[in-house]
């Protein structure tokens, strides 16, 4: 006779879904609504004398994430794989279109919003996701060939090139790191020969070198990382008043709302120095909270990956591993700069800060990726 466990664990269903994956998401989102609060509360008020104006306006986003998540879930992973191309040249004809003045949209002196009047996009945000889309289908496709043959992996490196080109143009140095470096990543994934890649590292980190000192202004935050302190209220200033944020917190912080550098003093609180604030509210612990919340994260992603490999489904493999990528890249880049352990850019923490094409499509990279371990589960059971 069959103990009662024996019984239960017969007719109790498989889980539908990657429970420390969603735990993860929901805690990455919820903590960074109530930061990103805390961080936007005093200058939305000034703007808009209404203190929660950000947090109303990110609850809208979500909202809409999750609508547009519920289609997308809907989509086999093998349709991505199919339209991969024909998103590539949309996308490029977006970042075009960016660059026309009387279409793009310039904000702090960059070009990167395509829309009319208040609704308006990031295409760079955009971007990031059809190059780890376009990249799984053609790394599966073209699978030999990166393997054994230098061609294989120049004719990627064209699109790279013509994808930063035109995120350069804006300019948008860090989206333009992470395309590249995400892609490198899933290129080395996929089983490109070592001294292929080598060799491609090399000749991308020294034109990103060059890059980096072609233009005035990122010679001067080159020259403001490695000593901020030099220019305290000029081209140091934002990252000074980081690290002040970063020193106040201490091992516990001033406590949640308390933060004195939100109030004007640190520019752009609430979206690319979002960290800053954490640190100085919560302290040490809040920002190891936050670190092993995405570190959970990208482990799981990881996993997602690695099943569907198993189950030979290498194209949804590499999307995870792209996504898993892309999201490491730049919440570590994030908090680097947040530290001034690397050179500021604009680069947000994904499904914290504020913004609303970032976190649009961070909810499509979300539910892609439960797509990805829904059908790994279905595999497994025999039902697909």
């Amino acid at each position: 006779m069959r103990s009662n466990s024996a019984v239960q664990q017969a007719v109790t269903p498989p889980p539908l879904y990657d429970k420390w994956f969603v735990f993860a998401v929901l805690s990455i989102i919820v903590f960074g609504l109530l930061m990103m609060t805390s961080a936007s509360i005093v200058i939305s008020d000034k703007q808009f004398h209404q203190p929660f104006y950000y947090l109303y306006k990110q609850l809208v986003y979500l909202t809409l994430g999750t609508l547009i998540d519920s289609f997308i879930l809907q989509i086999d992973i093998a349709q991505w794989e199919k339209y991969g191309g024909y998103m590539l040249i949309a996308v490029m004809l977006l970042l075009a279109l960016v660059l026309i003045p009387g279409i793009g949209h310039s904000a702090n002196g960059s070009a990167r919003w395509i829309g009319y009047g208040p609704l308006t996009f990031q295409v760079s945000e955009l971007a990031k996701f059809v190059m780890v889309v376009y990249m799984a289908g053609y790394l599966v496709r073209r699978h030999q060939e990166v393997e054994l043959q230098l061609s294989g992996f120049l004719k990627p490196i064209l699109i790279l090139g013509i994808i930063a080109a035109l995120l350069l143009r804006e300019p948008d140095f860090g989206a333009t790191v992470v395309v590249i470096s995400t892609a490198l990543g899933m290129m080395f994934l996929a089983g490109m020969r070592l001294r292929h890649f080598v060799v491609l590292f090399t000749l991308v980190v020294a034109a990103l070198a060059i890059i980096a000192i072609s233009a005035p202004y990122r010679i001067a935050r080159l020259t403001t990382f490695l000593d901020p302190w030099a220019r305290p209220f000029d081209t140091g200033y934002q990252l000074t008043q980081s690290l002040i944020a970063f020193g106040r917190g201490g091992w516990f912080g001033v406590g949640l709302g308390n933060s004195i550098q939100k109030m004007f003093y640190l520019p752009e609180a609430h979206t690319d120095f979002l960290f800053a604030v954490i640190a100085e509210e919560l302290g040490l612990i809040g920002m190891l909270a936050v670190i092993g919340l995405f570190v959970l994260l990208v482990i799981r992603i990881f996993i997602i990956g690695q099943e569907a490999a198993r189950l030979k489904q290498y194209v949804a493999a590499l999307l995870a591993y792209g996504f898993g990528l892309w999201i490491a890249i730049q919440f570590t880049v994030s908090i680097g700069v947040n530290s001034g352990l690397l050179p500021t850019k604009g680069l947000t923490l994904p499904l914290m800060s504020y913004g609303g094409s970032s976190i649009l499509v961070n909810c499509i990279v979300i539910a892609v990726i439960l797509r990805i371990d829904h059908e790994n589960r279905l595999r497994v059971f025999g039902m697909k």
